[in-house]
């Protein structure tokens, strides 16, 4: 906790801390400034410049002169803890706020943390430090210098002692096992163990064994003995409310075994319930938790984990979510944007690769494709990245139908369709169509999945309600549903005088109002108000 009086004997430089009276209009992101260095000057460039010198206090209300009187800053006043998600969603790194008073005069200090290793802070593209009263843009040596902080891959580093014994026989069966069902060569079975570890770069030509091969095929007791934090940990709640876990178990298994060993306990009926969704007069039962989902998440957090920053693999699972942190943040030049799109270096490469020759996984990376896509195709809400920072990896898949309709349509329409055209139909069907993946939208259109809209811009197809809504699209046609539903889902409730000139070219006015009048009698559409004032909205 900060005091004023500590405040006012700090140098600006030696302390990491930066001082602006700030009384009032500081900017936060440039402001109304033009040149660059001139916008730099306001919080997000300090907190950016702060972080990329490991650290350090931006106090806003206090006088840059020594010894820093209190003049009092109304920035951001009542607004902190915005202000920490406003630069969270900016930056990607948690700061701290603390509110300081001296004689009623207001004083706020951002802690900035440093920056993650090997990466370098920017503010409006440019990465940021302090040059005296200035902030400046890194040269490229200090640039550089930023970016070689990174290690080389850790796994491919070779543990000094490890020797064969300390490696798993069911894990080094298992793995000759994967690697033949992949490849199909029936050498791998039988090849020496010395010669498949070479093969592999899991050994070196001097035969010394890599991390690799201890995280991947070692025995609990070398792991223990040689890196304890490769560790995973799954505790279950039957509340979220609770603090204290019903129960717990941990895993500090080779990589190879682990992951099988991991989802068969998690895949019990009480933790991983069936959902139903009502298609009367079918029930379609879906489980809470996908097997290939749950399995790609976890390969993800072991294979990709920081194994330098202390901490467990941690799983977290509830009635209605599975959640798993790993320690490290994204790789170098991923973040929750980009995640889909971006070819990354995986911080661990050779554990990659070589789960990449078992067939685990089709190709480093893809394992995000996979959750998405199937997360979509089972009418549940996207995996979600949203409490991850620079230094972990946070994912929550949720084991909630949240679009029925959806996945009806996607279980009965036989069209293999890739993760993007997948998420296309997520995005419109949210009508989000901001984030859609326009080079994906072809196959799509052309199937008449989704069509043009003059309102909404895409809009579902006559293909997706003719499989969504079959017993309607029956009695009605998958048109005359899809301008329906479309009418009333331009403000949530549509009058008759707005459906009539929806189906107008479908309809007379007398038979779109008995259109109304059936979809009232079956429950599809309910009435809002009476008389001039009648509106109708979707029942369902």
């Amino acid at each position: 906790m900060s005091t004023i009086v500590e405040l006012q004997k700090l140098r600006e430089r030696e302390d990491h801390i930066e001082f602006k009276e700030a009384k009032h209009n500081f900017p936060f992101a440039g402001g109304e400034r033009k040149e660059a260095k001139d916008r730099r000057h306001c919080v997000l460039g300090y907190v950016v410049a702060l972080a990329n010198e490991r650290g350090g206090r931006l106090v806003l209300g206090m006088a840059d002169k020594y010894p820093h009187t209190v003049v009092g800053s109304d920035f951001a006043q009542d607004e902190e803890g915005q202000l920490v998600d406003e630069i969270y969603k900016r930056l990607y790194i948690r700061i701290r706020t603390e509110v300081l008073f001296e004689n009623g005069k207001r004083v706020l200090v951002i802690t900035a943390p440093s920056r993650p290793v090997g990466k370098a802070l920017r503010f409006e593209g440019v990465p940021l430090m302090r040059t005296g009263e200035s902030l400046r843009e890194m040269d490229d040596a200090e640039y550089l210098s930023v970016i070689q902080e990174q290690d080389p891959d850790f796994s491919a580093k070779t543990c000094e002692g490890l020797s064969l014994e300390d490696l798993d026989n069911d894990a080094i069966a298992k793995l000759r096992q994967l690697i033949y069902d992949k490849r199909k060569k029936a050498d791998i079975l039988t090849v020496p163990l010395e010669q498949m570890l070479s093969d592999l770069n899991l050994m070196t030509p001097e035969n010394r064994i890599t991390f690799a091969a201890l995280i991947l095929i070692g025995k609990t007791s070398a792991i223990e003995r040689n890196l304890p934090q490769d560790n995973v940990v799954v505790e279950y709640r039957n509340n979220r409310s609770l603090d204290r876990y019903t129960a717990r178990k941990e895993f500090r298994y080779p990589l190879i075994r682990a992951v099988d060993e991991i989802w068969e306990y998690i895949s019990h009926p009480a933790s991983n319930p069936l959902l139903h969704v009502n298609d009367m007069p079918r029930i379609l039962d879906v489980p809470g938790f996908n097997e290939e989902t749950i399995r790609e998440a976890i390969l993800n957090a072991c294979v990709h984990r920081s194994f330098q920053m202390p901490g467990d693999v941690l799983i977290k699972i509830y009635p209605d979510s599975f959640e798993i942190t790993n320690p490290g943040g994204f790789p170098f030049g991923v973040n929750i944007g980009n995640i889909l799109t971006v070819n990354s270096a995986p911080r661990n490469r050779l554990i990659a690769e070589t789960i990449e020759k078992t067939g685990l996984i089709e190709r480093s990376g893809q394992g995000a494709d996979i959750m998405f896509r199937n997360c979509v195709a089972e009418g549940k809400p996207l995996p979600d990245y949203g409490e991850s920072d620079d230094y972990q990896v946070s994912l929550r898949i949720k084991a909630v139908i949240e679009n029925p309709r959806l996945y009806i349509f996607l279980h009965d329409w036989d069209f293999e369709l890739n993760a993007f055209e997948l998420l296309n139909l997520y995005y419109i069907n949210k009508g989000n169509v901001d984030s859609l993946f326009m080079n994906s939208l072809s196959r799509l259109l052309e199937t008449g999945a989704i069509c043009e809209d003059d309102y909404f811009r895409y809009t579902l197809g006559n293909t997706y309600f003719s499989y969504a809504y079959h017993g309607r699209a029956e009695m009605f046609g998958a048109d005359t549903i899809r301008l329906v539903y479309y009418a009333i889902k331009r403000t949530g409730s549509a009058a008759s005088s707005l459906i009539i000139e929806q189906l107008k070219d479908l309809y007379t006015p007398k038979q779109t109002r008995t259109i109304i009048a059936k979809m009232l009698d079956a429950g599809w559409l309910a009435q809002r108000g009476n008389g001039r004032g009648t509106t109708y909205v979707w029942a369902e």
